[in-house]
């Protein structure tokens, strides 16, 4: 058993900076990837990034890529989300995720993570 709890969220202006943060305990840190996903209100809940163990391979979605980064240090237990340049349309509620399996290609889904957080909202105003 793993529990996540996220911080960081709150209301920026477009063009705006937030890293949110993810802190684990229960288990391991070290043993799990980590993923950010996001839902918005109406919407289904997307993939953002992933990071296998060690930090070496990370992996974002089409409408992140370059301006999101996710980070871990396995030393805190924490998983970060560094958010630049954002837009209105990244307002949403925004999950961390974790699991020991590597789900190789479906990472990007939301059944490929068993522990989830309770989330963080972010709003971004234009």
């Amino acid at each position: 058993q793993v529990q996540l709890l996220e911080s960081g969220g709150g209301l920026v202006q477009a063009g705006g900076s937030l890293r949110l943060s993810c802190v684990a305990s229960g288990r391991t840190f070290s043993s799990f990837f980590m993923g950010w996903f996001r839902q918005a209100p109406g919407k289904e809940r997307e993939f953002v990034a992933a990071i296998k163990w060690s930090g070496s391979s990370v992996y974002y979605a089409d409408s992140v890529r370059g301006r999101f980064t996710i980070s871990r240090d396995n030393a805190k237990n924490t998983v970060y989300l560094q958010m630049n340049s954002l837009k209105p349309e990244d307002t949403a509620v925004y999950y961390c995720a974790a699991d020991q399996s590597w789900p190789y290609n479906d990472y990007d889904r939301a059944r490929s993570y068993e522990y989830w957080g309770q989330g963080t909202q972010v709003t971004v105003s234009s």
